[in-house]
């Protein structure tokens, strides 16, 4: 058994090296940084229609970017807040789907190039699917923000309303996490699964989903922290510093993608 992880150990760093996993990560996000915008503008202009506060939308964000990042956009927030912007909305549809179409096309390129195969898709199907993953990241978005922050309201209504136990209200908190991780290591067995050229078995990709999910929310919490309690970015940079720490934030999060999928192929090559 000792054997057997030294030996995949050596292989993981080996195909780490050889596979340039931090170049492939560093063009993820470029990628990622060019489709945030869009993004974000559809979330801001959705926001009205849902009868959200910004002090809500700005608590959600503050759960999934790093460090005080949220607060940077607090006031673009607020601004659609105000009124709904439905031509907006539908302009930014069509770009978040171009941009982020582009950062997913860029993650399939990745993931063949660490399962060492070529694209064989027709370039048109290679596209369509980049477009229903993107579609399938944004419905997971949108309903992990309905968890935290409709999450905080249910649970308010049954304390007012209902007696209950402290230990009822802390497995609710624990599991609006837990559906949240189960949400994206679901999402990251899909893309596993559809992404490469090469369609390897689910019973191979689990483990590779589960790692790149465990290790995407230690990388978050710990660089939110070092973030939030060390890193001085705004002295360095001035007003790029936001734009830096999210740069830095997706960079990580394409290392974790490609160390999942690494995870996935050694397997398979170990056991074949």
């Amino acid at each position: 058994m000792m054997g057997t992880t030294k030996k995949f150990a050596k292989s993981f760093i080996h195909k780490f090296l050889k596979d340039k996993v931090t170049l492939l990560a560093a063009g993820q996000a470029y990628y990622y940084l060019l489709s945030i915008l869009p993004l974000l503008v559809i979330g801001f202009a959705i926001i009205p229609y849902l009868n959200l506060q910004t002090s809500q939308a700005v608590q959600f964000l503050d759960t999934i970017v790093p460090g005080k990042l949220a607060s940077v956009f607090e006031k673009d927030i607020s601004k659609f807040i105000e009124t709904p912007h439905g031509g907006i909305l539908t302009i930014a549809i069509i770009g978040v789907f171009w941009t982020a179409s582009n950062a997913m096309n860029a993650l399939i390129k990745s993931i063949n190039i660490v399962y060492e195969v070529k694209e064989a898709r027709p370039i048109l199907k290679v596209r369509i699917l980049a477009t229903a993953l993107t579609l399938g990241m944004l419905l997971a978005l949108i309903f992990a923000m309905f968890i935290p922050v409709f999450g905080s309201a249910l649970l308010g209504f049954i304390k007012n309303h209902l007696s209950v136990s402290s230990s009822f209200i802390n497995l609710f908190h624990a599991l609006r996490w837990v559906i949240g991780f189960i949400l994206l290591t679901l999402f990251l067995i899909i893309l596993y699964r559809l992404a490469p050229s090469m369609k390897l078995p689910i019973y191979y990709i689990i483990p590779g989903a589960l790692t790149a999910s465990i290790l995407w929310e230690i990388t978050s919490f710990g660089f939110s922290f070092y973030v939030t309690h060390f890193g001085n970015y705004s002295a360095v940079y001035g007003g790029l510093g936001g734009i830096i720490i999210i740069m830095i934030w997706f960079f990580l999060t394409g290392v974790t993608l490609m160390i999942g999928a690494m995870v996935n192929i050694l397997i398979y090559e170990f056991k074949h």
